[in-house]
């Protein structure tokens, strides 16, 4: 599992929310006026060669009036804190500030995992400090979940599962992450690669997950309806490609083939490349079969449970 794609993907699809949580203090000047852009990474992977750097976000905010120069946030996740560097970052930074020619330049970096990491370095002899650099720090797990349950921002709630809450507040912590999801991505591709990321940090167990459909059905009930919309614009669009394909074929293939490609499309994102087997047992499936795959496929654990 690449922790560093996952959070490079929820940085860059939600940069302004990410500048907000992870970097509360420097970001609450941020204006709706300011725009925030991803810089080019491979730009930076030419100038530095260095894979350290490789899936570092750096964010451009810049204001359309002029009155205030341009920041850069360099957002980098650490999965485990005994690999962090801060020589490593400083370096990084300096040669970013020497690049974009600014002194505006704030590290952040997101730890997933907790443990004693350096807050700053300081270079000096005996009379004098020469360079100073510290950055900020979100240690995801020593935030307490209560306080973002309801959070506005939806990398916050989306970020709930790596927070500190007891083992016994698991499935209310699954709960309102999905809430979030839900109620503050309209988009249905998004809310569907962030199921992803929410299952993915929370890892509930068969148990847990049956626990949830009874005590939050009213939200699965939900949860269902959405992927039967999502499934219908599949069959729309298997319509089309099927018509294109030649009439001949009829109009019943193309929906088949619609919820097929649905649904290896939402396996693929769950659980990654699936298999050829798999993929011939969904291709050759049912219209009912495959709407019962597609429904089994928000509680399941792996591909073999979607289909058994």
């Amino acid at each position: 599992m690449s922790h560093d794609q996952n959070f490079k993907n929820l940085i860059l699809d939600y940069p302004r929310e990410a500048l907000e949580f992870f970097a509360a203090d420097e970001a609450a000047k941020i204006d709706a006026s300011a725009r925030i852009l991803p810089l080019r990474q491979e730009q930076l992977k030419e100038r530095l060669g260095d894979r350290f750097h490789e899936l570092d976000v750096p964010l451009l905010v810049e204001w359309p009036d002029g009155k205030r120069e341009a920041l850069l946030f360099i957002l980098e996740e650490e999965s485990d804190p005994r690999r962090f560097s801060i020589h490593r970052l400083a370096h990084y930074c300096l040669h970013l500030a020497e690049m974009f020619n600014t002194e505006r330049v704030v590290p952040v970096v997101i730890f997933l995992r907790d443990g004693a990491v350096p807050d700053r370095l300081e270079l000096g002899g005996d009379r004098h400090t020469y360079l100073s650099f510290r950055y900020l720090a979100c240690h995801l797990p020593r935030l307490d979940w209560q306080a973002y349950r309801d959070s506005q921002n939806l990398t916050a709630r989306l970020n709930l599962p790596n927070m500190h809450y007891a083992p016994a507040q698991r499935i209310d912590v699954y709960a309102h992450a999905m809430r979030g999801l839900f109620e503050l991505e309209p988009d249905p591709e998004k809310q569907i690669k962030y199921i992803d990321f929410i299952d993915i940090y929370t890892a509930l167990a068969p148990d847990e997950l049956e626990r949830y459909c009874e005590q939050y059905s009213e939200d699965v009930k939900k949860m269902s309806s959405f992927a039967e919309r999502h499934l219908e614009k599949g069959r729309q669009e298997g319509m089309q490609e099927g018509m294109q394909q030649g009439m001949q074929q009829g109009m019943q293939q193309g929906m088949q083939q619609g919820e097929a490609r649905v649904l290896l499309r939402q396996m693929e994102r769950k659980f990654g490349t699936v298999s050829v087997e798999i993929r011939q047992r969904i291709n050759q499936a049912d219209e009912e079969r495959l709407l019962e795959w597609s429904e089994r496929i928000l509680t399941a654990n792996s591909p073999e449970e979607v289909l058994h």
